[in-house]
């Protein structure tokens, strides 16, 4: 069972979020170690910051790092060779961080593998064994009134990344999520899921792809963000892009028999179906990327309009409605996130 789940009496409390020093996470001289019980790990369209917070049993610690791009946007810890991969919209490249456990607060994270500068607008990350996806939502010919998206498959050795093929589809993409060997797609400007199933082993070479199928989710204006833990799906709804006050994200148990249930070009509707949070109370905007752990009932959302950007924390939604966040904290740029529990 996971650990975190130990955390939320604490995650009630802990409203104010600290940067801590090197012996917050690893000890250094005398000082026992903090042990570090799960991380959410948070990037930033509009500064170089990496933002890792980390679950201990004395609260959530607040450990900022810097890397070297100053626009990223998609990010993956992989807990046994203790690395971060980040997309960096800026160098258009998919960067490798090393060494991540024991870089201090405030520290400049040290790069290990970098692709080549194929990317244009990377947006997500989804990644199974060696292979890493990116979706991609630049225009790719020039029409702003056709639409376009691409993923970009990459395999990753210990040194380097390598472009395996890139998929086409002909709608804008956003968040991208793998439910088993499947990619479920966020299709960019409309209330839409798609599925292209076994997508890995399907399309292994420079391809248009027809997605396996397309629903859309009743109640959502524009979704942006997906994330499944334990057979339940978030979406977020960022509704107007202009509006800072409208957004919202819903949760569906059983998402994937529900999505199989539901006829190609059909509707999920909310009733009976979803778990709708939105409202003046919850500080939800623009909610470009979400996270969910499903022991601990916890919603991540990196919110990206109110207050320059923020990282929300919603805890046992329940029938959902206007709810106000468990924990908000400041993050300018707020653009994607990434949790994993130890």
């Amino acid at each position: 069972m996971k650990k975190i789940k130990y955390l939320i009496p604490i995650l009630g409390l802990a409203l104010t979020v600290i940067s801590c020093s090197n012996d917050d996470t690893g000890g250094g001289g005398d000082t026992p170690p903090t042990p570090v019980l799960a991380n959410l790990y948070a990037t930033s369209n509009t500064s170089s910051a990496i933002y890792s917070y980390d679950f201990t049993p004395n609260g959530i610690v607040l450990r900022p790092f810097n890397i070297s791009s100053n626009d990223n946007e998609g990010i993956f810890y992989d807990e046994t060779a203790n690395e971060l991969t980040v997309l960096s919209r800026e160098q258009k490249v998919i960067n490798t961080f090393q060494n991540i456990d024991q870089t201090p607060a405030n520290g400049t994270l040290n790069l290990l593998a970098s692709s080549d500068v194929v990317l244009d607008s990377p947006r997500d990350l989804a990644v199974k064994d060696n292979f890493y996806i990116v979706s991609d939502n630049a225009d790719t010919d020039g029409d702003p009134n056709t639409e376009e998206g691409r993923f970009f498959v990459f395999t990753k050795d210990t040194m380097a990344f390598t472009l395996r093929n890139i998929v086409t589809v002909n709608y804008a993409v956003w968040g991208i999520q793998l439910i088993g060997n499947d990619l479920y797609t966020v299709v960019d400007k409309t209330a839409d899921v798609a599925v292209l199933k076994n997508f890995i082993s399907t399309y292994t070479t420079d391809v248009t792809a027809t997605p396996d199928k397309q629903i859309t989710i009743g109640g959502i204006m524009r979704t942006h963000g997906i994330t499944e833990d334990g057979g339940f799906v978030i979406l977020t709804d960022i509704g107007d892009a202009a509006n800072e006050s409208d957004g919202g994200f819903h949760f569906i148990s059983g998402f994937v028999s529900k999505f199989d249930a539901t006829p190609d070009g059909g509707t999920l509707s909310v009733s009976g179906n979803q778990v709708r949070v939105s409202g003046a109370l919850t500080g939800l905007g623009n909610p470009v990327a979400v996270e969910y752990d499903s022991p601990s009932q916890t919603v991540f959302i990196a919110e990206r309009a109110n207050d320059g950007g923020k990282v929300l924390f919603f805890n046992e939604i329940g029938a959902g409605g206007n709810l106000v966040p468990n924990l908000s904290s400041p993050f300018p740029g707020a653009s994607s996130l990434y949790f994993i529990d130890r």
